[in-house]
């Protein structure tokens, strides 16, 4: 192969690669092996300069233009970052610096590198005019009807700033907010989402804001541009722009030498594994504007900043097989069963391979080596397959064609990532699943009653649905592998109780798809009976608020099948809740009207739940997280440290068990 054609092929390459990143966001290389790939391109066409093209990959920011938005152009092109994997990078970065700029006195801004998707918002007279995803650099897609949602964006500017400007940021999904979304997916059977990078750059692309709001996305800031900025420092502008309303993050550090900036790197190698979000890496920025408007870019990058990447945690291992797990809701779940191998401080067995697209995409075949790292240092996933370890004697994996529990035929629909075992009250995890989700703490909260016994239960033919618990007898019960009679009647005594837990957990036990626990409050507060529920009709339902097309669908198909309507008539026989009870507590106050407060730790005298109730018997409202907006933290033993801390910093007030009695019942 000759010098052109090697090039050639090296650009269309990795032409594909962007496209797989920035229009599909399905890499399937990791960003360090792509940025090998770019750099080996470079050093190519430095030494054949008779070659270049205006339209290689190391001359643009890479990626086409997503068509689902309105294209638009960046009054600022976005650029992308050069990256460095060593103190040597950097140090050579730094030496060019200065072949421009002459030995003068250099300050940097040092910023952690956020792992989300970029956006680059307009602002004019204060106000947010627009916002833009990053696209190929010069132009991308409208989406500020969705960035509008993201409540941590400030739509109406603070203080004395520019006429217009530009602001980019990193649009990130916060661990918390990420697992709580995949916590709620799980609740109603279906698949989680892979990892919180791409669930933002997403959730962007979503054609409903309504959609969007309901997602807990952040913005983190890192530059502005414009004319007439009144800073003239990248550290200065970011003080700035936190006092216009931006979300600025507080760890970016202003270092006098390259020492402070390999300190500032050092310790967040490490202790990023503390932050609330994902990070891989540090930008570092010569500070001066002056200095960065003499460096100038390249025709892909500035040459006034640098990213150092911090490497993941990732190790390799064998591919010992693939099996596949069968939800509640039938969705299919291919699952890697690994060698084991230590990774960051646990020993990992198993990987998610989400679905047939992601085994295809990576072409993962049994008796492989793989590189696992954890997505979000959260998830085990495999990431790529060590092709020059793979033995001649591998073969393709096919997926499985029907369920490996029932042996139906599986589905897929269109639009959709997973297969589906069609057979849904007649394959055995489908049928225990549901109970079990039945018997769940957040649902009917049946003491004495597990997932395994319930599996027992159902392998020996005494229930077939969750109706079939109410017909249970301590005689049935007893005869079963490791019960004895305490253990029984505790089982039935705890089923009899569940008759008194409220409509709203009933109708989140009954396990409607897409149903979770907060809209099954709002379906109960709003129709109060399960026979009003069923009436209603597909226009109806949309009306409820945060109710959609798809949950409504979903409660439409629930109850149009007969099933489903016989086993709540049994339901509704043995006296379980179909309607919502007025409870009148006379000791109830208004006093707690326009609070917030986050309830945090264990308690003597009341249950964390008890604790809610009375915050909402008093007109406050309960939140799941402390941020600005909380007025108070109620306390128990064993409160988390970050909790802690984060409530000391914004001066949030801490009361104990006693202190909150005192609020309610002060005069």
């Amino acid at each position: 192969m000759d010098i052109k054609q090697n090039i050639q092929l090296r650009r269309e390459e990795l032409n594909q690669h962007n496209y797989k990143y920035y229009v599909l966001d399905k890499p399937d290389i990791t960003d360090y092996e792509f940025d090998i790939k770019l750099k080996e391109l470079q050093d190519l066409e430095h030494k054949h300069p008779e070659f270049f093209d205006e339209n290689s990959p190391t001359q643009r920011v890479g990626g086409a233009i997503t068509k689902s938005f309105k294209t638009v152009a960046h009054d600022h092109r976005m650029y992308s970052l050069d990256n460095s994997y060593s103190k040597e990078d950097l140090i050579e970065w730094e030496k060019r610096v200065q072949k421009v700029l002459g030995e003068v006195p250099l300050a940097y801004t040092c910023e952690l590198k956020y792992d989300g998707a970029s956006i680059s918002i307009t602002y004019e007279n204060g106000k947010l005019v627009r916002a833009v995803t990053r696209g190929d650099g010069f132009q991308g897609d409208d989406v500020t009807n969705n960035i509008k949602t993201i409540r941590s964006i400030p739509l109406q500017l603070n203080g004395n700033y520019p006429a217009k400007f530009d602001v980019r940021g990193e649009i990130i999904l916060p661990f918390a907010g990420f697992e709580k979304m995949n916590q709620e997916l799980i609740e109603i059977g279906e698949t989680p989402y892979s990892n919180p990078r791409n669930t933002a750059s997403g959730s962007l692309k979503l054609k409903e804001s309504a959609e969007v709001a309901k997602r807990p996305l952040d913005c983190l800031l890192y530059f502005l541009i414009g004319n007439e900025l009144p800073f003239s420092t990248q550290y200065d502008g970011l003080e700035s722009a936190r006092s216009w309303g931006f979300k600025v993050p507080k760890e970016a550090t202003l270092a006098n030498n390259l020492d402070e900036v390999f300190e500032f790197i050092a310790y967040w190698d490490i202790h990023r594994h503390e932050l609330p979000y994902e990070t891989d890496g540090v930008v570092v920025k010569v500070n001066s504007f002056q200095y960065q408007d003499e460096l100038g870019y390249t025709a892909k990058s500035p040459r006034w900043a640098m990213a150092y990447k911090f490497k993941s945690e990732q190790v390799s291992t064998k591919l010992n097989s693939i099996s596949y797990q069968v939800g509640r809701t039938g969705a299919i779940t291919p699952v890697a069963n690994l060698e084991p191998v230590q990774l960051a401080g646990t020993i990992v067995k198993r990987a998610s391979l989400h679905n047939a697209d992601q085994i295809e995409k990576l072409d993962i075949r049994v008796g492989d080596t793989v590189f696992v790292e954890k997505g979000g240092e959260i998830i085990p996933k495999i990431i790529a397959v060590d092709l020059s370890q793979r033995s001649g004697r591998t073969n393709p994996t096919l997926y499985i064609t029907h369920c490996p529990e029932c042996s139906t035929e599986l589905v897929r629909g269109e639009g959709e990532a997973n297969h589906y075992c069609p057979n849904f009250y007649g394959c055995p995890p489908q049928i225990i699943g549901r109970i079990q989700h039945f018997i769940s703490r957040k649902a009917m909260d049946i003491e004495g009653l597990g997932g395994e016994t319930v599996a027992l239960l159902f392998n020996n033919g005494l229930v077939h649905n969750y109706a079939d618990l109410y017909e249970l007898t301590v005689e049935q019960i007893l005869p079963l592998e490791r019960m004895a009679q305490k253990s029984a009647e505790n089982l039935v005594k705890g089923v009899a109780e569940s008759k008194n837990i409220p409509f709203e957990r009933v109708l989140y036990a009954l396990g409607i798809r897409f149903v979770g626990e907060t809209v099954a409050k709002k379906l109960a507060k709003h129709y109060r009976t399960i026979e009003a529920l069923r009436q209603a009709t597909l226009i109806d339902l949309v009306l409820v608020d945060e109710i959609g097309d798809r949950i409504a669908q979903s409660v439409i198909d629930f109850f149009e099948n007969q099933e489903n309507n016989s086993i709540i008539a049994r339901l509704e026989l043995y006296g379980i809740q179909f309607a919502i009870i007025e409870k009148v507590n006379p000791n109830a106050t208004d006093k707690l009207v326009g609070k917030i407060f986050v309830v945090s730790g264990v308690f003597t005298k009341f249950s964390r739940d008890d604790l809610k109730v009375a915050i909402e018997e008093n007109g406050g409202k309960v939140g799941s997280s402390i941020s600005s907006k909380t007025d108070y933290v109620v306390a128990g033993d064993n409160m988390g440290p970050a909790k802690l801390e984060k409530a000391t910093k914004l001066n949030i007030p801490i009361l104990s068990e006693d202190d909150f009695m005192s609020l309610i019942n002060a005069n």
